[in-house]
C-alpha cells in the first residue's frame, strides 16, 4: 500500500493540460470501490453527493464531523488517491479553516476542492478575501508534509449556469483574473464549473496557468474535446448520483407495480 505522500504525489501528476485525469465522483466508501475496481486512476468525493447519500442538502449541511469521518472511510477502502470537495471549508476564519483542512488530510485525503462562493450567504467572496483564505488552507493541505492538492474553485459561471444566463465576456476575465490570484496564493488547480462553451474553455486554458478543472454536465463539450482544448481534469459532479438515484427509483417502481 503507497503512502500518503505518494498518492498526493501521483495525484499531483495526473493533472496534464491536454491529457485530463478522470474523476468520476463517489459519495461513500461503496461507491469509491466500484468506481476503483472500474479502472479509475483517482477517487473524489462531491459535496452534494456525499450530502443527498446521507440525507441531508448541499452547502455544508452535512455535519462536519460525519464529513470527515466519510472521507476517512473512503480513503481506508481504496489505494488510490482520494480529493476531497469540502466546500468553503466549513468555516469563515482563517485559523479555523487551516485546522479543518488540516483534519482532512489527517483522515487521509489527498486533494480538495475549494469554492469561492460565500456557503449559506450571497455571491462570491471579493477575489482578495478568497485569497487570503486559500492562504489558509494551503497550510492545512501542507500538514504532514503532504502537500494535498488545493484545486480553487470559482463559481462565476456555474451561478450564471444555475440562471440558464449565457457566459460573457466580463465573466471570463473576471474568471481569468481570480484565477491568477489564487495561483499566487497557494492553489495548485483551477475549476471553473458551469462553463459549457468550448471556445471560452480553450481560451480559458490558454490563459490560466494553472491546470484547469471542468465538470462534465448535460451539455458540455465531449471528453476528448475538452483535451483538445486543454484541459487538465474533468469531474462529474453529482451526475452519477442522480443517475443512480433515478435508476434505483426505476427498479423499485417496477417492483412496486408488478407486486
Amino acid at each position: 500500500m503507497k503512502s500518503q505522500a505518494d498518492l498526493a504525489r501521483d495525484f499531483r501528476a495526473l493533472h496534464v493540460k491536454g491529457d485530463p485525469v478522470i474523476l468520476y465522483n463517489i459519495w461513500d466508501a461503496g461507491s469509491a470501490k466500484a468506481v476503483a475496481e472500474a479502472g479509475a486512476k483517482a477517487i473524489a468525493t462531491g459535496s452534494a453527493p456525499v450530502a443527498m447519500a446521507n440525507g441531508y442538502s448541499d452547502g455544508q449541511a452535512l455535519p462536519l464531523d460525519l464529513a470527515l469521518a466519510n472521507i476517512a472511510r473512503i480513503t481506508a477502502a481504496v489505494d488510490l488517491p482520494v480529493s476531497m470537495d469540502f466546500e468553503g471549508g466549513y468555516a469563515l476564519d482563517p485559523e479555523a479553516v487551516t485546522a479543518n483542512f488540516s483534519r482532512a488530510v489527517t483522515a487521509g485525503a489527498v486533494g480538495f476542492n475549494f469554492e469561492d462562493q460565500i456557503v449559506g450567504g450571497n455571491g462570491l467572496y471579493a477575489t482578495d478575501v478568497q485569497a487570503r483564505r486559500i492562504q489558509a488552507v494551503r497550510q492545512g493541505c501542507d500538514t504532514n508534509g503532504i502537500g494535498a492538492f488545493l484545486n480553487a474553485r470559482t463559481d462565476v459561471f456555474l451561478k450564471a449556469y444555475a440562471a440558464k444566463q449565457a457566459p460573457t465576456r466580463e465573466m471570463l476575465a473576471d474568471v481569468v483574473a481570480r484565477a491568477g490570484t489564487y495561483a499566487d496564493a497557494g492553489a495548485d488547480g483551477f475549476f471553473a464549473p458551469g462553463l459549457l462553451d468550448l471556445d471560452m474553455i480553450t481560451e480559458l486554458c490558454s490563459k490560466v496557468s494553472l491546470p484547469v478543472n471542468i465538470i462534465a454536465l448535460p451539455g458540455a463539450p465531449s471528453n476528448a474535446d475538452l483535451a483538445k482544448a486543454g484541459v487538465a481534469r474533468i469531474s462529474y459532479g453529482p451526475v452519477p448520483y442522480r443517475q443512480m438515484s433515478a435508476w434505483l427509483a426505476e427498479q423499485a417502481k417496477a417492483v412496486f407495480e408488478g407486486s
